[in-house]
């Protein structure tokens, strides 16, 4: 495990901030969460690391991906009253990596919708696309094995072929999507805490950003880490309007998180 001193830090203050007798359903207490990191600053790449895989806890900074999964980890242990460091880290691990279980670089959960589809098996979110009337987003799925001189660990040609495997898997799925044009019509069914996957035109990849659903006045926009912004925060701009200025966004996937998870 990769985690340091600062980030147990942050995580005992959490702990006795966070008041589990006032949080209410699971989309309120992603968002309260979530807002407790407004302003922790964005950093790429945060997972890969030298050497065999490892389970790294970073609560100082985030990517949108890893800011995703901390606030969900952090929703599904606060649930209960059983918590302590030790207990976050099974959390998320179980939520980072394929069937819970940490088995190499392959093993974690590196494209979203195979993240969604594995969680969503796991019983900790539901993907909501189909229910919302999204339409199908049939794609080839190899921008990793594609591009392997951004991924030093597919050097490794054993670890090559099981991400290659990984990828004919998840494009043999069924995805759901709202396509961008569609989204203004679908914000008030969209619910304050609702995971937001945004879709892409990019050959290869399925998604390029993620964040935590939350309406400004009637208006959908985002709670994320923000690569323009430099920061975790809230969009000052609506969902639709940030998915018309991106020429290469195609639309959102959307999922909820399950009360019981």
């Amino acid at each position: 495990m990769v985690a340091g001193f600062q980030d147990r830090e942050i995580f005992d203050a959490l702990s006795q901030k966070f008041d589990r007798d006032k949080a209410g359903a699971a989309g309120e207490r992603i968002l309260v969460l979530g807002r407790h990191f407004l302003g922790a600053p964005y950093a790429a790449r945060t997972l890969e690391k030298d050497g065999p895989e490892a389970l790294v806890i970073n609560l100082r900074q985030f990517d949108c991906f890893t800011f995703v999964e901390h606030c969900i980890a952090l929703t599904c242990l606060f649930s209960s009253r059983r918590v302590s460091f030790a207990r976050y880290r099974e959390a998320l691990t179980f939520i980072r990596y394929r069937r819970g279980r940490l088995d190499g670089y392959a093993s974690r959960l590196h494209y979203f919708s195979d993240w969604l589809f594995d969680n969503q098996r796991k019983g900790i979110v539901k993907n909501i696309g189909s229910i919302l009337g999204g339409q199908p987003l049939p794609k080839k799925i190899h921008f990793m094995t594609g591009h392997p001189d951004q991924y030093p660990a597919l050097k490794d040609r054993a670890v090559y072929r099981q991400m290659r495997a990984v990828e004919r898997r998840v494009q043999q799925r069924v995805r759901h999507y709202i396509p961008k044009a569609a989204l203004k019509k679908m914000e008030g069914r969209i619910a304050d805490g609702d995971l937001i996957a945004v879709t892409t035109r990019i050959e290869g990849l399925d998604v390029t950003h993620a964040g935590i659903a939350v309406h400004v006045g009637q208006r959908l926009h985002l709670l994320h880490a923000s690569s323009h912004a430099g920061r975790v925060l809230v969009s000052t701009e609506t969902l639709d309007r940030y998915l018309a200025g991106n020429k290469t966004c195609s639309g959102v996937m959307v999922a909820r998180m399950v009360e019981s998870a």
